[in-house]
């Protein structure tokens, strides 16, 4: 709440008053200042959950018409991209899912991967081993998700039951917490590239 003078004084964080004399004219200019930030960020913040209120049932609409026209399902979206008639402008919609895993099931995965890796794995699989070590590393005590997910690839490559067995446990450990759309609109040039109409305030 912006301070107001009352009979002379400030409250300040601790709810102490302070006579407005012995305030300095930097603070009275970050009360005057910070408060005009916070109004238009308000601003701007409600104009920006507007427009991203619009962009996703607009979006939604012309993906349900296309496949529609297409006569293919719409349950599924996930990525796609979009332009207008003559192509001047490209729509694209980015679904990201962060990943995290059960911790429980995935030591499971783990130990399984590892029982696999210490038989007598034929020299073919070697290569697994390094796959694994990097998948399972960790960065400030956390998985990768992108490379513990990249196992998954070898599921119809590698056949032995451990292998499969980790893989199972693998799946079960998924959770995906909460997802995100990015909605991205650019215009054409005249040399035919498309430039990103930026709306992260730390870029512009």
């Amino acid at each position: 709440m912006k301070q107001e003078i009352k009979n002379g004084f400030w409250i300040n964080e601790a709810g102490e008053k302070v006579p407005v004399g012995y305030i300095n004219k930097s603070d009275k200019l970050k009360e005057r200042h910070a408060h005009t930030l916070l109004v238009r960020a308000r601003l701007l913040n409600e104009k920006l959950t507007e427009f991203k209120e619009l962009s996703r049932r607009l979006n939604d609409e012309v993906f349900t018409a296309a496949m529609a026209d297409f006569k293919a399902s719409p349950e599924t979206k996930g990525n796609y991209t979009w332009y207008n008639f003559d192509r001047s402008i490209k729509i694209e919609v980015s679904v990201n899912e962060r990943i995290e895993f059960d911790d429980l099931t995935i030591k499971a995965c783990k130990e399984k991967l590892d029982e696999f890796l210490d038989a007598n794995v034929e020299s073919k699989h070697d290569f697994v081993k390094q796959l694994v070590t990097d998948a399972f590393a960790t960065t400030r005590g956390k998985l990768d998700a992108k490379k513990v997910m990249s196992l998954l690839r070898y599921e119809d490559k590698i056949k032995d039951a451990l292998f499969q067995e980790s893989l199972a446990l693998l799946k079960q450990s998924i959770r995906r917490p909460e997802s995100r759309i990015y909605y991205r609109i650019s215009e054409r040039h005249a040399d035919g590239s498309y430039q990103v109409i930026n709306l992260n305030f730390s870029s512009i």
